[in-house]
């Protein structure tokens, strides 16, 4: 897994812990949206780089093709 990716993954499972152990709503609420936009982030960066390693492995091929 890609660096950022774990990264912002820890982050959300903080924030999912923070949701579970806090009484008040409006905490909850907000970590719950922030435990959201992290997983967001997170996939996003996967998807990223599994586009970034295709397009390499293309630029690749084309490269020996043209060799």
């Amino acid at each position: 897994m890609q660096k950022e990716a774990k990264f912002f993954l820890e982050r959300a499972e903080a924030d999912a812990a923070l949701a579970a152990s806090t009484s008040l709503d409006n905490v909850r609420d907000r970590a719950l949206r922030s435990e959201k936009a992290w997983r967001a982030m997170a996939d996003r960066a996967e998807r990223t780089a599994v586009e970034r390693k295709t397009r390499e492995a293309e630029a690749e091929e084309r490269r020996i093709a043209a060799a």
